[in-house]
């Protein structure tokens, strides 16, 4: 099975699930940049619940721009802004202190481009989930029509789309989050909040929770 994702900043559960179960996986890179996505958008975990961490971007809603040309706004200092939030969030999670000398470049070296971005943080995400990644490749050009072999879920993992709804593959598997007494379980949070909570056992996670195979 051949999958299309959108680029993704600390994408959620859903989205690398489908690294678990697809043959090989598109990032596409020629769509439209559009705000309010999971392109520059996580949630995480926090003390008071779900808390977004959105990526400043160079973009105008006049504008049509490639997502490969999205460039990182220089203002706001918002490395330093995500970066204190991730470790409110998870420095008491039991797995934090492991991972947090994976994450602490990409907060603290500079990035031009949005997707450069995204990239250099799956691929190093994909390492610590210890997936024996699919095929990887860019698209070359915006595609619209698939194959019955193919499933398109560019716009289908989204913030603001009830996965239930709109992807009946993605079945979350509960897992140990730290403020879950006071929250109960929250699905589907960024790939971060499972990492953190859960280590070498969150491929187990990952892989109860996608029937892409079976869909």
């Amino acid at each position: 099975m051949d999958i299309y994702l959108s680029s993704a900043y600390l994408a959620p559960v859903q989205y690398y699930a489908k690294f678990v179960n697809s043959n090989r996986i598109f990032i596409e890179q020629n769509d439209n940049y559009v705000k309010q996505t999971y392109r520059n958008r996580c949630i995480i975990m926090a003390a008071n619940g779900p808390m977004p961490l959105s990526v400043p971007v160079v973009h105008s809603s006049l504008d049509k721009i490639a997502m490969k040309d999205i460039r990182i706004a220089e203002h706001g200092n918002w490395q330093h802004i995500h970066w204190n939030a991730i470790i409110s969030a998870y420095n008491s999670t039991p797995f934090f202190e492991y991972y947090q000398d994976d994450f602490y470049p990409f907060y603290h070296k500079k990035y031009s481009f949005l997707f450069d971005f995204n990239e250099e943080l799956r691929i190093m995400i994909l390492k610590l989930l210890n997936i024996d990644s699919p095929i990887v490749a860019y698209t070359s050009e915006y595609k619209m029509d698939f194959a019955a072999s193919e499933i398109d879920l560019r716009e289908v993992i989204h913030p603001k789309k009830d996965w239930k709804i709109v992807d009946s593959a993605f079945k979350p598997e509960p897992y140990y989050q730290v403020f879950d007494q006071k929250f109960g379980f929250k699905d589907n949070m960024s790939i971060i909040d499972l990492l953190f909570n859960m280590g070498n056992e969150s491929l187990i996670v990952l892989n109860k929770s996608d029937r892409c195979t079976e869909s």
